[in-house]
């Protein structure tokens, strides 16, 4: 079957994008795509990196906004910038490496070179070109940056709101991720990076899922239950419908799932996790050094159990940072970041660095293999919609409180149904 045929504006999204499904073009039509790049990726904020990253003036990282290359540094002054990676004589990357520490870039082509601010500092050869010839108009593209507690963000878009006001009470949600650390220190590490043949979209529609663990993940859970034990995620597969952990649509794109309240009365999530070989002998010293505060710092060696999602690009999930990068209709970058905590316990980072061993590593394949065969299923052209209808219609279900925050059990769809209210209003405007 045809992509149904609209005018244009709103009615050309409203054709595509309804209460209850999406047109299966929304994920398969790469002329959508180029759109989802200038309207989307182009016109609102959109994670670039953390502070801990580039800590010293000169420290830069290389990243994308959409498929734009950009580099993001703190210059000479300590003040952070993100600039297009482009240089504005013939059009090559002036930067070539995933990061380090710069006070310039000079184009391997030409030979032009721009302070990491971005200015354009020096030309060769400058008296071949004419009296006019004005430097200063010539420095990289550069993006508005803001931070919001270590959290660098970059937009191109003129009328988006200050990054304060965009998140919302996502905000606040990032405080308290942000606050498990003593004195809220976190920094980023290392990078674990994942592909998959699918769209963008299809990782932010899971990201806040509790629909799909007990199936999706039905390895890991084996894991646990073998044991005969009722240990972490458990509670995926005892009827979630019914149970505590919820999700929540904030507005703009930005949805939570919220695992936290199955941890009400058992006194320590680090009692409830899963068995992970290894971890034995860190506990142990642990304990015989902190005694009884031992499982306070054990506890933020476990995931956060909160899974927040800041539209377009930036998951926060567990202890880990994700950041979805398109690269084309069918084919997206997964990159998980690790995170430590200042002024912890070795133990407590090594502990949080073994987790991934965990999740991402064990548990994300079961996402990437379900991305593909969705990118594939979703080729069929004659069966049009995708469903996100679970939990409409059903009264009482969903609580909005005064913020407009709403809030329903963990497996319905109404995170999905919120990231695509957002994306219907980017993609009706005027890039």
């Amino acid at each position: 079957m045809a992509v149904p045929q609209a005018a244009t504006g709103w009615s050309r999204w409203d054709e595509l994008v309804r209460e209850d499904r999406v047109h299966r073009s929304v994920y398969t039509d790469s002329a959508i795509f180029e759109e989802e790049m200038v309207k989307i990726f182009g016109c609102t904020w959109v994670y670039l990196a953390h502070e801990s990253e580039i800590p010293a003036p000169g420290d830069f990282k290389t990243r994308q906004v959409g498929r734009r290359p950009v580099i993001v540094t703190r210059d000479g002054r300590g003040r952070l910038n993100a600039l297009l990676n482009r240089c504005r004589h013939r059009g090559a990357t002036v930067c070539r490496v995933e990061g380090g520490s710069a006070l310039s870039f000079t184009c391997p082509y030409h030979g032009w070179t721009y302070r990491s601010s971005g200015e354009l500092a020096g030309v060769p050869w400058p008296d071949g070109y004419a009296a006019g010839f004005d430097r200063s108009d010539l420095g990289l593209g550069r993006l508005r940056v803001e931070s919001y507690r270590g959290f660098i963000f970059g937009t191109l878009g003129q009328a988006v709101p200050d990054l304060t006001e965009y998140l919302g009470p996502a905000a606040s949600l990032l405080n308290q991720w942000i606050d498990r650390a003593p004195g809220g220190e976190v920094v980023v590490t290392n990078a674990n990076r994942m592909a998959y043949r699918g769209n963008w979209k299809l990782a932010s529609d899971n990201s806040a899922d509790g629909y799909h663990p007990a199936f999706s993940h039905r390895s890991l859970l084996k894991m646990a239950q073998r044991l005969g034990e009722q240990k972490d995620m458990v509670y995926f597969a005892q009827h979630p419908d019914d149970g505590p952990m919820y999700v929540q649509s904030l507005g703009r794109g930005h949805t939570f799932g919220d695992q936290r309240p199955n941890y009400r009365g058992v006194g320590s999530y680090w009692r409830q996790q899963r068995p992970q070989p290894g971890r034995e002998a860190y506990e142990q010293e642990l304990r015989r050094r902190w005694g009884d505060e031992a499982d306070r710092w054990l506890d933020l060696a476990v995931g956060s159990q909160m899974n927040l999602n800041i539209f377009p690009n930036l998951l926060v999930i567990g202890n880990q940072i994700q950041v979805v990068e398109p690269i084309a209709v069918d084919h997206t970058q997964l990159t998980w970041y690790s995170t430590l905590i200042q002024h912890a316990p070795d133990e407590v980072n090594v502990l949080r660095m073994r987790s991934q061993e965990d999740f991402p590593s064990f548990g994300e394949p079961d996402d990437l293999a379900n991305f593909e065969e969705c990118q594939r299923g979703l080729s069929i052209p004659e069966v049009d919609w995708v469903l996100c209808n679970r939990g409409l219609g059903i009264p009482d279900r969903h609580h909005e409180d005064d913020r407009g925050v709403v809030t329903g059990p963990a497996t319905d769809e109404l995170v999905i149904r919120d990231f695509y209210r957002e994306w219907k209003r980017l993609m009706s405007g005027e890039s």
